[in-house]
């Protein structure tokens, strides 16, 4: 099998057309079709059907699909290894993160990187908790930051988990808000106050529900916002409260207060990688430098 096919058969079952694909292989649509044509001759397995006018994975064109992810990564990792041990990590390592760890943790590690090793390229994508851990397992990501706790996440021995550090949850009011003198907050007191929260289904939405239901009430929700400068300047005008990471609060910025809850709660942060094959020189780097990122204010490191 060409592995060069077997990646336009992964693109496929991650992008879902042949054009698509053609896209982002600089190809025209005939060509792939011709190229996975060929592999379905070198397979001798059928690995695609048409319905209609579109083309789509059969089983067996699944599965060959996901597995050839892992042959990929494995290759990879021999040709790093086959250009010896003590060269520079170069290529491109796909780095997913969530919004808060992004310009905290992701870029100032990217950036020391940028200046050490010239070769080495290192993608961002901005992926939510719920939203990183598929795409590590399907091939789109390399390396994610992502978090652990609170039973959100399915996790599985095809990971490799490096813990980074602990975040806490904070109350964030107005400045003028009686919470802001407080040193801890206990959520049943502000049953009756307007909230902003997160979008359905994403992980600070649920922990919040989560938590006001604990308190026995449910939140009056004034506002959502997938975007956490949005919720901040939102309680800065004194027109709700919000549950935050200490991580996602920019004092800087914001005239925004913060208070610890009654019961602590704080939030895992970790790097994960698939597991199976020796991560490659370039993933391998990109992850001692998110493990030695400088100390951020709210962070207590792992």
């Amino acid at each position: 099998m060409n592995p060069w096919r077997l990646r336009l058969l992964t693109q496929l079952d991650t992008l879902g057309t042949i054009r698509a694909v053609a896209q982002a292989a600089s190809l025209s649509p005939s060509s792939v079709s011709q190229q996975l044509a060929v592999l379905e001759a070198e397979t001798r397995t059928r690995l695609l059907e048409r319905t209609g006018r579109r083309v789509r994975l059969t089983s067996a064109g699944l599965i060959l699909a996901r597995r050839a992810r892992a042959i990929l990564d494995h290759m990879d990792s021999v040709e790093t290894e086959l250009r010896g041990f003590g060269e520079e990590p170069a290529g491109t390592v796909r780095l997913g993160a969530f919004q808060s760890a992004i310009h905290t943790m992701a870029v100032p590690a990217v950036t020391r990187l940028a200046r050490e090793y010239p070769r080495l390229d290192v993608e961002l994508l901005q992926l939510e908790p719920h939203e990183s851990m598929p795409a590590l397992r399907g091939g789109d990501a390399d390396l994610i930051i992502t978090t652990t706790d609170f039973d959100e996440l399915p996790l599985g021995p095809d990971l490799d988990l490096v813990p980074l550090a602990r975040d806490p949850i904070l109350l964030v009011v107005p400045p003028e808000h009686p919470a802001a003198g407080r040193s801890a907050a206990d959520l049943a007191a502000y049953a009756d106050e307007p909230w902003a929260i997160d979008v359905p289904q994403s992980y600070m939405a649920n922990l919040t529900l989560r938590l006001c239901r604990q308190s026995r009430f449910e939140p009056h929700v004034v506002c959502r916002f997938s975007n956490y400068m949005m919720a901040l300047q939102h309680v800065e005008a004194g027109l709700s409260i919000t549950l935050l990471p200490g991580l996602a609060v920019d004092h800087s910025r914001y005239r925004v207060a913060t208070t610890q809850l009654t019961t602590p709660v704080s939030r895992t942060i970790t790097a994960a990688i698939r597991r199976g094959t020796p991560p490659r020189a370039a993933v391998r780097v990109v992850l001692d430098a998110l493990r030695h990122t400088p100390d951020l204010p709210s962070l207590e490191r792992e």
